[in-house]
């Protein structure tokens, strides 16, 4: 897989049109589109649009990977 991890409150340089990749543990992986990123570079979050079509505030924990908007996932 192509992308960087951001859990656990890494910094990362992810923008609006970049992709978040969720892996889960205890049910399927979630996709969703960045809108709009948040807070400060030491703890970033992000306005999602996922998959599911709707969007919500996505603080990144765990297993969290940024695909660069024109990288394939």
């Amino acid at each position: 897989m192509s992308g960087r991890d951001v859990g656990g409150g890494a910094s990362e340089d992810a923008r609006p049109g970049d992709w978040l990749l969720v892996d889960s543990a205890s049910g399927p992986s979630r996709r969703g589109q960045i809108l709009e990123v948040l807070g400060p570079a030491a703890r970033p979050h992000y306005r999602v649009r996922w998959d599911e079509e709707h969007v919500s505030l996505f603080f990144p924990e765990g297993h969290t990977h940024v695909i660069h908007a024109g990288e394939k996932p």
